[in-house]
């Protein structure tokens, strides 16, 4: 059916940010209360992060995973879904391409799980984008508000941590206050967070992205356990050797969408992107050779993903 607020439907998706906080004004108490909470710095054991792109849904008894995560969203905004009766919840990291099917696939995956729970409702969070000087997250922001609407069933916005509600200003740039979540599938609670470790293979992962793949890919089977990558082919980025002969200022100007507010790391994570997309320009035919995901599953000692095959 539709968006609901206060489980009431909206007869139409709000049309921008603006008009969202002015017709409710509680999402701004609700943001308020997310960023007062102190950021978590998540460390890789029980962790599944998640790459702009991607999703992964899992549910509260799933002994391999205890936090959902993703950050570095500057314009970019994190969607966490769950379900009230049964627990599962999903994230995905989005931009303004593949929105509509990332949603799709998110509601389709949390329904899947919550089957044989007749009680319970969807409740949507959107954490991340602020008020960029080129309204990257405007756009973001509106996509997956009709994305959502259109979708043919009530989900309730709960929190909307987003643009001028996720705005500061330093040195009279405007900054995006929260760049990541944690999300505990045990409990359902969500936390501003950073994640020093991201999983395996992140400079393949982000060089889908990098290279324009649209699909918002899901990476993980919680019936298994099995964190998946793949397979998947990119197209070649013409002039990456004459990309990595650049500076890391000219790297962070042309590669970013803001780039006066990208984390220190920024350029170094995109060099070493730019390194693998150079040796690595067919990914269908040197990364997958035999057409088939690679495997991670949690090590019982360590707590890390280690490669698995079947």
């Amino acid at each position: 059916m539709v968006l609901c607020v206060n489980r009431t439907p909206l007869e139409e998706a709000p049309s921008d940010m603006t008009t969202l906080f002015h017709m409710h004004p509680g999402y701004r108490d609700s943001a308020a209360v997310l960023i007062s909470i102190p950021t978590k710095v998540v460390g890789p054991v029980g962790l599944l992060y998640v790459m702009e792109r991607e999703l992964a849904v899992t549910v509260p008894h799933d002994k391999n995973v205890n936090i959902l995560g993703t950050d570095n969203a500057t314009t970019c905004i994190i969607v966490v879904l769950r379900h009230t009766g049964s627990g599962a919840v999903g994230i995905t990291h989005l931009h303004n391409v593949g929105c509509e099917d990332g949603v799709v696939t998110l509601i389709e995956r949390v329904r899947e799980l919550s089957a044989g729970f007749p009680e319970g409702r969807l409740e949507l969070n959107l954490i991340g984008g602020f008020a960029d000087s080129r309204n990257y997250s405007e756009g973001v922001f509106q996509g997956i508000m009709h994305a959502f609407h259109k979708q043919p069933l009530e989900v309730d916005l709960i929190i909307a941590c987003v643009g001028e509600a996720n705005t500061t200003v330093r040195a009279g740039v405007r900054w995006p206050i929260i760049c990541g979540v944690g999300v505990n599938n045990k409990t359902g609670e969500i936390f501003p967070a950073t994640f020093p470790d991201r999983g395996p293979e992140v400079s393949l992962r982000l060089a889908r992205h990098l290279t324009g793949g649209h699909q918002v890919l899901d990476v993980y089977d919680c019936s298994s356990g099995l964190h998946r990558i793949g397979p998947f082919n990119y197209e070649p980025l013409r002039g990456v050797d004459l990309w990595l002969e650049q500076s890391d200022e000219f790297i962070l100007q042309h590669l970013s969408t803001s780039p006066e507010v990208e984390p220190p790391h920024f350029s170094t994570m995109i060099r070493q992107t730019l390194k693998y997309i150079q040796d690595h320009p067919f990914p269908a035919i040197t990364v997958f050779r035999d057409n088939r995901p690679h495997y991670y599953k949690r090590d019982e000692i360590t707590g890390m993903w280690v490669p698995f095959r079947f």
